[in-house]
């Protein structure tokens, strides 16, 4: 098998997995448990990539000297797993759709994740961390609001197909 995913439980490299189904790409899975106390990765993440995170793919159909091609980060991932998927559930023909594609596919890490992992951490938080969450809340529901009034003009993030940049949104919506 060529395509190995480095899959962290109840992380973002679930949005990798249901791409390669998408795609009908054949892969392996490196299934990875949280530390139960602290719910990081564990460190044998980082003899695959050196920052100990997921998703991370590896692929040994475009190794080189040095080994499997190693690709991190959700994003960058998508856009190799389209790329090597010639183009399919990728970027739309039309010109419009194409701009909505790649801001979705970038406003999902980029903008819409950063307060909802603040709240998550304030929820950890005794006593201060209710107040800030007063705090966060409203924009999290200024970009929900935002995203429902978009997703009334067409049925998909990027258009009238269903591309990566769907897939990648699901997670912070999940969240």
């Amino acid at each position: 098998m060529s395509i190995v995913v480095h899959h962290l439980e109840n992380s973002r490299s679930q949005r990798i997995l249901w791409l390669l189904e998408e795609l009908e790409m054949p892969y392996e899975v490196a299934r990875y448990e949280r530390n139960k106390q602290t719910m990081l990765a564990p460190p044998e993440l980082r003899r695959v990539h050196p920052l100990g995170k997921s998703p991370v793919i590896t692929d040994s159909s475009s190794a080189s000297q040095a080994g499997p091609r190693v690709v991190a980060e959700t994003g960058a991932i998508i856009e190799y797993l389209v790329e090597k998927a010639d183009g399919k559930l990728g970027a739309p023909a039309h010109r419009e759709d194409t701009l909505r594609y790649r801001h979705f596919m970038h406003y999902a890490e980029g903008s819409l994740m950063p307060p909802l992992l603040v709240k998550l951490v304030l929820t950890r938080v005794p006593l201060f961390g209710k107040a800030a969450q007063k705090r966060i809340q409203p924009m999290i529901d200024t970009h929900l609001d935002w995203i429902e009034t978009e997703l009334a003009t067409r049925p998909w993030f990027a258009g009238d197909s269903f591309t990566a940049a769907d897939i990648m949104m699901s997670f912070p919506l999940e969240a």
